[in-house]
């Protein structure tokens, strides 16, 4: 971490005035930011993300999506780790965190704190999905807006703008017919609005030392449950006891498994958007046999 940057946060107000780090270490990043642990003179441990100032409308709507969360878990059984700092700095932009110590545990208490946040927020949607502002999906951005029907606030608010972004790479498909079908078919399914964590996957999910659930890196909406379920079988999936936990406490409907390409469509947009190769492959796949499947429906 630059020296100018760690000064800055050190003298600015807030939670870490006037601390002195003894000890700075670079740890895995992201593509977008770069990762460090800072240790304290006091001995506490802090996890920072710095990114470019330009990145930093990324980092505040994470740390936004970290405090949602944050007012909703049920604290035995899942944590989210709670923003202490998100600033635009001089040379960068920052975003500081406690320092979470995780294992590779059993999914059991990642599984349940899950429907319990899912099952919790239900309330507090009155019957609208979206969100209030525009957030992000990696680098790409993730439309607001509210909307009562299920069908057009997935198609509308998160497929079409990555279609749009899909034709410069050469993606040529019909939308029209496929649109309609989709939308019927996601109204009819009719889901409860929860607030989901939107990028649930392998790699923004663990368990802590002590056996609970971790979740970050959100990128939150209000949506059907499923979308978290779906993102959790894309990029290597978790396991049975997590799986299992999860219906312990909120069942699925049997029908969700029908649905788990059509929510992951989005994602691999998103990720034949940002990086190209074989996900271009993957995305048209997909598509064709979604459209197959909505034919039939």
């Amino acid at each position: 971490m630059d020296f100018i940057v760690l000064e800055e946060i050190l003298s600015a107000t807030g939670p870490l005035a006037g601390e002195k780090v003894t000890e700075i270490n670079s740890i895995s990043g992201g593509c977008i930011h770069n990762a460090w642990q800072l240790k304290l003179a006091t001995g506490q441990k802090l996890f920072a993300k710095t990114s470019s100032i330009e990145n930093f409308p990324m980092l505040d709507f994470e740390s936004k999506g970290l405090t949602e969360l944050n007012k909703i878990i049920n604290q035995d059984y899942l944590i989210v780790p709670k923003p202490l700092f998100t600033k635009k700095l001089s040379m960068a932009a920052v975003l500081i965190m406690p320092w979470l110590e995780l294992s590779e545990g059993n999914e059991t208490n990642l599984g349940r704190g899950l429907a319990l946040l899912h099952q919790s927020s239900v309330n507090e949607t009155q019957g609208h999905f979206g969100w209030r502002e525009d957030g992000f999906i990696g680098y790409s951005q993730q439309i607001g807006g509210w909307k009562t029907s299920w069908g057009e606030c997935f198609m509308k608010l998160r497929l079409m703008p990555q279609f749009k972004m899909a034709k410069a790479w050469g993606l040529d498909f019909s939308l029209q017919k496929f649109s309609t079908r989709l939308i019927k078919y996601l109204d009819i399914h009719n889901p409860i609005p929860s607030l989901v964590h939107g990028d649930l996957w392998r790699g923004n999910a663990s368990v802590h030392k002590k056996g609970k659930g971790v979740i970050y890196d959100p990128a939150i909406w209000r949506a059907d449950r499923e979308v978290d379920i779906a993102m959790t079988k894309l990029f290597g999936g978790f396991s049975q006891d997590f799986y299992s936990a999860y219906e312990e406490i909120w069942e699925l409907p049997k029908s969700y498994k029908e649905r788990i390409d059509i929510y992951n469509l989005y994602h691999l947009l998103n990720h034949a958007n940002l990086f190209g190769g074989n996900y271009r492959h993957q995305s048209l796949s997909l598509l064709k046999k979604i459209d197959f499947f909505l034919e039939k429906f």
